[in-house]
């Protein structure tokens, strides 16, 4: 489930959903040469280890598990990702297909858990950013937080739920950073205006979707 570079007693960690967050998604893309970094994403990572945190990624990875992929290849693609924004603290990788039903597997909380046990965090110290639903959930399950970044496969319905929205990924870790090292971020609640690809996101890209004081949980 997952691999290891180095682990860390840091405060807190931020850990990074891979494709569609960290790196441009290639459907069972097992080729370094293809892996394009999303925008921001380098800047991203090195203002998470200024702030004095971990930083890993929560990847699930079934076209190894499908046997479209080696477990080779997919390592060889994160090597890759290592090498265009520096080594990360942690890789948790889930090799399985969804038909396996395995606790790793986003939206469980497996990947965010053994990361978090890895780097010497707890969950609730961590920041999952992803692109995805299955990000936001599996953060939820494990006890952690969770920013969403949203991108064109993101649904409207995902959006809605999570917990806060960012308009990229560079915000997204402003964000985790004064959370996690107790600076603080006052959420923007109000109306949302629409990005380029129609989706949500309030004028300044940060969102909470948390109910008023008194409203329903």
């Amino acid at each position: 489930m997952t691999s290891s570079s180095r682990t860390s007693s840091r405060a807190g960690a931020v850990l990074f959903d891979r494709d569609g967050t960290l790196v441009v998604d290639v459907v069972r893309n097992g080729d370094p040469a293809r892996v394009v970094l999303m925008p921001g994403a380098r800047e991203a990572v090195a203002a998470v280890r200024r702030a004095g945190l971990a930083v890993g990624a929560v990847t699930n990875q079934s076209a190894v598990g499908e046997g479209a992929l080696t477990r080779e290849r997919v390592d060889a693609v994160n090597r890759r990702v290592d090498e265009l924004v520096g080594r990360l603290d942690f890789w948790a990788v889930c090799p399985h297909a969804a038909s396996e039903g395995c606790g790793c597997r986003k939206p469980a909380p497996g990947l965010v858990l053994t990361a978090a046990d890895a780097l010497g965090v707890e969950p609730g110290d961590c920041v999952v950013i992803g692109d995805i639903g299955s990000d936001v959930v599996a953060a939820r399950a494990a006890g952690a937080r969770s920013v969403l970044v949203p991108t064109a496969v993101t649904l409207q319905e995902e959006i809605d739920d999570a917990d806060v929205v960012a308009a990229d990924i560079r915000r997204a870790v402003d964000l985790a950073v004064a959370h996690l090292t107790g600076r603080g971020v006052r959420p923007v609640v109000g109306p949302a205006s629409a990005d380029t690809a129609g989706r949500g996101l309030v004028p300044d890209g940060l969102a909470s979707t948390a109910p008023p004081a008194g409203g329903a949980a």
